[in-house]
């Protein structure tokens, strides 16, 4: 019976071992945590948790070309948010002399101007006719190059009523006008049109030197007011300016031409 002894001992040992092996696979639970949670516990990624921000225009800044002035080159840079002017200012204006302080007073008018129009179609500043004239023409440059960028990303927005079109049919069009020859020179416009209506209009060229200068001046603001307001070239002649009207409207009908065809 001794002798048996430890053969007992080691049988007993290894169905200890069994029975140990099996009551610790009976507590393993069903998944180990890493499964559980890749089984629909775990959080979303980030993305999926950021909320979805709308499709609103972002900002932009454009600086608009230089403007060739008598008293000297004038440049806009304007901020552009959700297609309004939120900044404008004067990157280069007439400098030395006299110019310093009809810069110093005319530009801040203007940048305010051009925030409140939220066009070019602003009024030139008493005293500095030649800086107010440089600052329309860069800053539609500006508003051009804002209208050219946003023009895609608007057109791709979801379908909601409609303005009535014009004959073409079109959303926002920057036109050119030909160069009409006048008397006293060439005056040439263009012309922002949309939803079939013109928003906005300028001389690209105008009569300049001697007594043009003042006769443009005063005429050219005037028939840009005009053109938005008809909306077509039959716009009154201005009084003193009988042949830079006439161009203008030859013009002005040539740059709608395009837009109606």
């Amino acid at each position: 019976m001794r002798k048996s002894h430890p053969v007992r001992r080691a049988v007993l040992a290894g169905a200890a071992t069994v029975s140990g092996i099996v009551l610790l696979l009976s507590l393993k639970p069903a998944s180990d945590p890493g499964s559980a949670s890749a089984a629909g516990g775990a959080a979303p990624p980030v993305a999926a948790q950021s909320p979805q921000g709308g499709r609103g225009a972002g900002a932009g800044t454009l600086t608009g070309d230089a403007a060739q002035t008598q008293y000297g080159p004038v440049q806009v840079r304007v901020t552009v948010s959700e297609g309004r002017i939120t900044k404008a200012e004067a990157v280069q204006a007439p400098k030395g002399g006299q110019s310093d302080r009809v810069t110093a007073d005319a530009v801040p008018k203007l940048n305010r101007a051009a925030v409140t129009a939220g066009t070019a179609d602003i009024d030139a500043v008493s005293g500095a006719t030649y800086t107010s004239a440089g600052y329309r023409k860069s800053l539609q440059s500006a508003l051009d190059k804002a209208a050219a960028a946003a023009g895609p990303a608007e057109s791709a927005g979801s379908a909601g009523p409609t303005e009535s079109a014009g004959p073409a049919g079109q959303g926002t069009q920057v036109l050119t006008g030909d160069a009409a020859q006048t008397q006293y020179g060439t005056v040439q416009v263009r012309v922002t049109v949309s939803g079939g209506r013109i928003t906005d209009a300028e001389a690209l060229q105008a009569p300049r030197g001697g007594r043009s200068d003042q006769v443009t001046a005063d005429a050219v603001p005037k028939l840009n007011r005009a053109a938005v307001t008809a909306g077509t070239a039959d716009i009154d002649a201005v009084s003193g300016a009988t042949y830079t009207s006439a161009g203008y409207k030859q013009s002005l009908q040539s740059a709608l031409d395009r837009a109606g065809g």
